[in-house]
């Protein structure tokens, strides 16, 4: 597990809901066009599930990114995130939203971005977070960032760090152990 710092540590724990930029983030950060037009993302099923598990213990799950595409609608459907934001161009705005319908301030949200089009939020929250690939404006300000690259478990590493911290992770693994 990774040494974090009782900065993050205090902040982790008054989190209520988490989220997350999509490309580069929930995924590797490349789209792939298809000659029919249309496009592919990959999503890792580890992110999924720790998503799953972040909902089921009871953290409210949000999206936050600023293209638009119909596979980021499938993808939060299949894992109950009911919060999302697409084509943003000022995520902040997004982040006022989420706080007047959640009723959550800014040091109860974590978000997780790894471009410069997301410090305005990650600067924002209680918790800014990237990926261990996000840009090196976004690593020098970030609160924590993951050892796991972009779309490859970084998503997993946050939530899993919150629930630690939060005492929550525990009884969620007993299911499985």
């Amino acid at each position: 597990m990774k040494k974090v710092s009782p900065a993050v540590i205090a902040a982790a724990k008054k989190i209520r809901l988490i989220a997350f930029d999509v490309d580069g983030v929930l995924t590797d950060g490349q789209i792939t066009y298809t000659s029919s037009g249309g496009e592919i993302k990959s999503f890792h099923v580890r992110d999924g599930h720790a998503i799953k598990l972040a909902v089921r213990a009871g953290l409210t799950v949000a999206v936050i990114t600023g293209r638009e595409s119909d596979i980021v609608n499938r993808r939060c459907d299949e894992l109950g995130i009911g919060l999302v934001f697409q084509g943003i161009k000022d995520k902040r705005e997004s982040l006022r939203e989420i706080m007047d319908q959640t009723g959550l301030s800014a040091a109860e949200i974590a978000y997780m971005g790894d471009d410069v089009v997301d410090l305005p939020v990650m600067l924002s929250v209680g918790l800014g977070c990237c990926p261990c690939d996000a840009a090196p404006e976004v690593l020098d300000l970030s609160h924590f960032a993951t050892d796991a690259h972009g779309g490859k478990g970084a998503a997993r590493e946050l939530i899993f760090l919150i629930l630690r911290e939060q005492g929550l992770l525990d009884e969620l693994m007993e299911r499985y152990i």
